[in-house]
C-alpha cells in the first residue's frame, strides 16, 4: 500500500529536513531533479525528442530547471518557459536559473506552439496550491492539456488539490508524475489518476521518522 501524507505534513517534513536535520534545500532540489530525470528516462510513454519545461517561479519550477539542465547536458533538446513574475522567484529558483543560463538552455514563450514538443514537464506549482488557478497559469495548463505532447508532472500535477484530489479550476492531466518523498493523499483518491497518470515516488531523503519505512 502506498504511504501518503497531507499537504501540511509535506511542508512540515520539508521544514524538518532543511532546518532541523540540516540538509540544504538546494541539495534536496538537486536530488529531486536527478530522480525526476531518471523517472523520465525510464518511462517508455515519454518521447524525449523535444522537451519543454513549464517552470513556475517557486521551488517546483526550480526542480524543473534541474531537469532541464540534466537533459541539456546529456544531449537532449530542451527549452524552458517561465510562468509567473520572476521578481517573486524563490532563492533556489534564481540560483538554478543562473546555472541554466550558464548552459545556455533556450528560453521559450507562452505563445509558442506546444504541439511542436514531444514532452512537457509540469513544474508550475507544488502541492501547496491554496486557491483556484487563474491568469497565465490557467492558460498554460489548458494549452498543455490540449497539446499533442505527453506531460510529466513534478511532485503533483499543477492545479490538483493535494488533499482532496480535485482540480482547482483546472489542472494538468499528466501522463506520469514524479512525487517527492511520499504521495500526497489526494493523488490516490478516486478519479485523481486522470491527472497523475503513472506515479513515481522519489526518495530524496525526506522521511516521516528516521527512515522511509518509519511510520
Amino acid at each position: 500500500m502506498v504511504q501518503t501524507i497531507s499537504v501540511a505534513e509535506s511542508r512540515e517534513l520539508d521544514d524538518k529536513t532543511i532546518n532541523k536535520i540540516g540538509i540544504p534545500s538546494m541539495v534536496l532540489m538537486e536530488r529531486a531533479g536527478l530522480k525526476i530525470y531518471e523517472d523520465m528516462l525510464n518511462n517508455p510513454a515519454l518521447d524525449l525528442g523535444k522537451v519543454l519545461i513549464l517552470a513556475g517561479t517557486g521551488n517546483n519550477g526550480g526542480d524543473g530547471l534541474v531537469v532541464a539542465r540534466l537533459l541539456c547536458t546529456h544531449g537532449y533538446d530542451v527549452s524552458i518557459v517561465t510562468v509567473g513574475n520572476p521578481d517573486h522567484a524563490s532563492e533556489d529558483h534564481v540560483n538554478q536559473q543562473k546555472i541554466c543560463d550558464y548552459y545556455q538552455i533556450p528560453k521559450a514563450f507562452m505563445s509558442d506552439d506546444f504541439n511542436k514538443y514531444t514532452t512537457l514537464v509540469d513544474g508550475l506549482f507544488g502541492s501547496g496550491l491554496s486557491r483556484n488557478v487563474g491568469g497565465d497559469f490557467a492558460t498554460v495548463i489548458d494549452k498543455a492539456n490540449a497539446s499533442t505532447a505527453n506531460i510529466h508532472a513534478i511532485d503533483i500535477p499543477s492545479g490538483l488539490n493535494g488533499d482532496t484530489g480535485e482540480a482547482m479550476g483546472t489542472a494538468i492531466e499528466a501522463t506520469s508524475t514524479s512525487t517527492i518523498a511520499y504521495a500526497k493523499a489526494g493523488m490516490v483518491k478516486p478519479g485523481a489518476d486522470k491527472y497523475t497518470g503513472k506515479l513515481f515516488i522519489d526518495d530524496i531523503g525526506i522521511y516521516k521518522g528516521n527512515s522511509f519505512d518509519n511510520e
